[in-house]
């Protein structure tokens, strides 16, 4: 990769785990329907000036409704849940481990030994994280945020059927399609008074997160993340997203003081090395097709 493309990587690493941390400042004054549908609704300004891409309704919606609307959606719920923000980073990421699981049944393709071995390794990992749920957050909260890592392996594979497809318009229809569900199920969550209350006092520090959100976590990250996957190979990309839960976490220990006891850190570090193992592995064959 050239040296301007390898720190554009690590910039979208970074304003992704930083953004961890914006939803939680957001989620102390918005409730999570509410500053999910604003983080899309900013993130689909482009669609005033650009047309829709050369795609079926039905396969955008299906992106959007996991991709981004799933993921992101049970995201803001497990945070405003108590689910503490570097973990969050964390948990997400481990779709990867379901990404190349879903692949398999979907597609024939069989996992490396070595995506196996990282698989494994992830998987004890969670395992290791779930016992420490419980202490300071429920298990509610925890079973929602898995949601997020299963939604967005499921929008991975959505995606494929979107090539060739130009990158900063797909992303921007694709908020458009998370944003306006969205606003309907928070006027349907929340009730419209409350919803307009949460608006108009919002402060400041909210709103400049909201815009940080939308406009560059969203927007610009994905659009950038996007360029680069279609200028290099996935496996050259894909391990700078394994920064992401470094920044959040590390972010979340200055800003909240989040601190991680023995086995959650040692679970968190342990996910973080399957990933690893994952997404250094070589391409996964297709299995050949019986009669």
């Amino acid at each position: 990769m050239k040296p301007a493309d390898i720190l554009i990587a690590i910039l979208v690493a970074i304003i992704w785990g930083l953004a961890f941390v914006a939803s939680r400042i957001a989620l102390d004054e918005l409730s999570p329907e509410l500053m999910t549908a604003l983080r899309f609704a900013i993130a689909a300004v482009p669609c005033l000036f650009i047309r829709k891409p050369k795609i079926a309704w039905s396969l955008l919606i299906a992106i959007s409704s996991t991709l981004f609307l799933g993921q992101f959606l049970s995201q803001a719920y497990g945070i405003a849940h108590g689910v503490p923000v570097g973990l969050t980073s964390v948990v997400v990421q481990s779709q990867a481990l379901f990404t190349i699981g879903f692949a398999a049944i979907a597609f024939g393709e069989r996992p490396t030994p070595m995506q196996t071995l990282g698989i494994g390794i992830a998987a004890i990992g969670l395992l290791m994280i779930c016992g420490t749920v419980g202490y300071d957050f429920s298990v509610a909260a925890f079973a929602v945020l898995m949601i997020s890592p299963l939604s967005f392996a499921v929008g991975n594979l959505l995606l494929r059927g979107a090539q060739g497809v130009p990158m900063f318009e797909l992303f921007a229809w694709l908020c458009l399609a998370s944003a306006v569900p969205l606003f309907v199920l928070t006027l349907i969550a929340n009730g419209p008074a409350p919803t307009w209350t949460s608006l108009s006092r919002m402060s400041l520090t909210s709103a400049l997160c909201m815009l940080a959100l939308g406009g560059i976590s969203t927007s610009v990250a994905y659009w950038l993340w996007g360029r680069l996957l279609r200028d290099y190979p996935a496996a050259q990309v894909v391990p700078f997203a394994l920064l992401v839960p470094f920044v959040g976490s590390a972010a979340s220990s200055i800003v909240f003081g989040e601190r991680f006891g023995p086995l959650r850190l040692a679970g968190m570090v342990t996910v973080i090395g399957g990933i690893a193992v994952m997404v250094l592995a070589k391409r996964p064959q297709v299995l050949a097709k019986t009669a």
